[in-house]
Order: structure tokens, then C-alpha cells, then sequence
């Protein structure tokens, strides 16, 4: 008797490749090769795959359109199988797959508007938590402030992107009429988010997904607005600070510890 892991092995590469022949132990009543009933579980093994791809990225199928998007999630579903029985996963590939798709290099954004698509998924799905009341960091004082920490939501994500990738979205989501948009407008960063019960996505302004990825490493309030000004010497921390409160999206602070002198 073969081993399990070559059985399942060969069966699933023969899932995902037609030309290779089906796996052995697939057999008619008569012990002939089964190819016509593998072929039908083989289509709907990729059909499952491409509506799951759909459901995921709804304006990246409006976009393509139906039969082109169709294919071209057909394509990633043969190269990218599922590796987690949670179907909500699957799919977590497909804006690396845009990126490297040659067929659709001409659209060079589809890639980061599928990354804000993926973004609001998993801000959909992650853990619930209590936004902090500004107020609690009324009694921080004054000199100690910026060695805050502050933890964020986990449903934060940030995308970049050098293209207006969030405008794209917006207008591939909204029941409207689709209008140019001009990609010579310049990048966009994207902070996605579900404070509370709707998943919000709003452009972030200059500096802003530099400071917020910097908090969400461990950075205190210093250490990110010195990330961010050295790309963006704009950048305001006393604003942004205030519109990441406003929005929700800090759930708690803790003071950074300051090493005494001699260690």
C-alpha cells in the first residue's frame, strides 16, 4: 500500500494540472481509469476555487469583467491551492498573482486595489475591541507623552500604493456609473480598519501609514513621528495623534519604560 501523502499528493496535482492523468485508485465499476466522473470533480474543484476568488475581490472582477476575471482566477486557482480547511483564507495570494500576471500589465494598480480588497476582508473578520477613550491619556504627563505606546486595533491594516489604488476601490464598489480616474494623480495610502461595527477605509495623509506601521512595531510616539518626518517633513504628529483617537483605531497606551543612567 502507498504511503497517504503520496496518494494525496498525486491526487491533488492531478486537480490542479489537466494534462497530467488521473490518480490511480479512480476507477469505473468496471476498473477501467473513471475519467469522465474525475474530469466533472476536477471542474468543480476549480469552480469552487474561482467563486471563492470572486466573492473576496468583487471589484477587481468589476474591473476585468466577468469572463476575463473568470480566467485569470482560474490561473491562480491551478497555481495556488488551498492549504487551509477555512475557505476564508484562501485567496491570500491573489493580489502577488495580479503583480506578476503578465496578460493584465497594463493595469498596474489592480494588484494594490485586490490588497485593499484583502485588507477589508481580514479588518472584517479580526477580533472585536474597545477603541480608547482619549480621555485616559489626559493624566499622561506632559514630559512623558511622547514615550507613549500605542496599541491598535487588530483589525489595522495599511496599504501603499503609488497609484490613487483607494479611489479605484471606491468607485468599483459603490453602485454609481464608473468615471475616469487619473492615475497620474499620484500615490494613495489606504489605513483599513472596523472600529466598530462597519469596516471603514479612508486615504491617510502624508507620513501617516509611515507612523502608524512604526506604532504597530512597538514604536512609541517619538520614534514614529521621527520615521515619518524623515520621508515626509510635513508631517504633523499633534494631527495625526488626534485623528487616529477620533477614528477609533488606538485600543489601548502604555508608558515606554525609560532606561536609568549607568544602564
Amino acid at each position: 500500500m502507498r504511503p497517504l501523502a503520496e496518494v494525496q499528493s498525486e491526487f491533488a496535482a492531478a486537480l490542479r494540472d489537466r494534462q497530467l492523468p488521473i490518480p490511480r485508485g479512480c476507477v469505473a465499476p468496471d476498473g477501467s481509469p473513471d475519467e469522465k466522473r474525475f474530469a466533472v470533480y476536477r471542474n468543480n474543484v476549480a469552480s469552487s476555487l474561482i467563486d471563492c476568488v470572486a466573492e473576496s475581490y468583487p471589484a477587481i472582477r468589476r474591473l476585468l469583467g466577468e469572463e476575463c476575471f473568470r480566467e485569470t482566477a482560474r490561473v491562480y486557482a491551478a497555481q495556488d491551492l488551498p492549504r487551509s480547511p477555512v475557505m476564508l483564507e484562501y485567496g491570500g495570494g491573489f493580489p502577488a498573482f495580479l503583480e506578476q500576471f503578465e496578460p493584465l500589465a497594463g493595469l498596474p494598480y489592480l494588484a494594490d486595489v485586490a490588497r485593499i480588497e484583502r485588507a477589508w476582508l481580514e479588518a472584517y473578520h479580526a477580533p472585536e475591541a474597545a477603541p480608547l477613550d482619549p480621555a485616559a491619556l489626559a493624566g499622561v504627563p506632559a514630559d512623558r507623552a511622547v514615550d507613549m505606546c500605542l496599541t491598535l486595533h487588530p483589525s489595522v491594516r495599511i496599504v501603499r500604493s503609488p497609484f490613487p489604488a483607494l479611489s479605484i476601490w471606491h468607485m468599483n464598489i459603490a453602485d454609481v456609473e464608473v468615471q475616469p480616474i487619473d492615475l497620474e494623480a499620484g500615490g494613495e495610502d489606504a489605513l483599513v480598519a472596523r472600529p466598530e461595527a462597519e469596516v471603514q477605509a479612508r486615504a491617510l495623509p502624508a507620513g501617516g501609514a509611515l507612523f502608524l506601521t512604526a506604532l504597530m512595531d512597538g514604536e512609541t510616539l517619538t520614534q514614529a513621528a521621527e520615521r515619518a518626518l524623515r520621508s515626509c517633513p510635513e508631517f504633523n504628529l499633534t494631527d495625526h495623534l488626534t485623528g487616529i483617537l477620533e477614528t477609533g483605531v488606538v485600543i489601548a497606551g502604555r508608558l515606554k519604560r525609560r532606561r536609568s543612567r549607568g544602564h
